[in-house]
């Protein structure tokens, strides 16, 4: 009889750890509506993306991004959260037309339904500076090769 109801006992405890374990579970969906999840797509020269673009200077003039450059924030260059490090493309403002050629060198916007990230250079050229942000198309000219560039 004692063994019984130790056994009962162990199974009990067994069921409580093990229901207290699944209910821990992750079921692997974002709530925080404050971070992007990316979705990485198969990419080709000709691939358009339209949204907002804003850019960054000061903070991370003379820092590394992500492709091992040294960022000039008078330069033009750019930051897209999946495109490959070293991709060509054609950004145009379609606020007022202007478009610029730019290398993606890192990586970036971290914020929700930003697109694009333009160095300051480049955000000077396309004419959003005073505003902050611009409503943008991305076509890709050239496809990176993705590569890290030790210097």
């Amino acid at each position: 009889m004692n063994n019984r109801k130790y056994f009962l006992k162990f199974i009990n405890f067994y069921f409580l750890i093990m229901f207290g374990l699944i209910s821990c579970a992750s079921n692997n969906k974002n709530t925080n509506p404050d971070i992007v999840t990316i979705q990485k797509e198969p990419i080709a020269v000709g691939d358009v993306q339209y949204g907002i673009s804003s850019y960054y200077a000061e903070k991370f003039h003379g820092k590394r991004t992500a492709n091992g450059e040294i960022y000039n924030m008078y330069g033009v260059s750019g930051a897209h959260q999946t495109l490959p490090l070293n991709s060509i493309v054609k950004v145009t403002n379609l606020e007022n037309n202007k478009e610029l050629i730019i290398k993606i060198t890192d990586r970036g916007p971290f914020i929700k339904d930003r697109v694009f990230d333009c160095s300051y250079g480049a955000a000077v050229k396309l004419d959003f500076i005073s505003k902050g942000t611009a409503i943008v198309k991305v076509e890709v000219l050239e496809i990176g090769n993705n590569l890290y560039k030790k210097e």
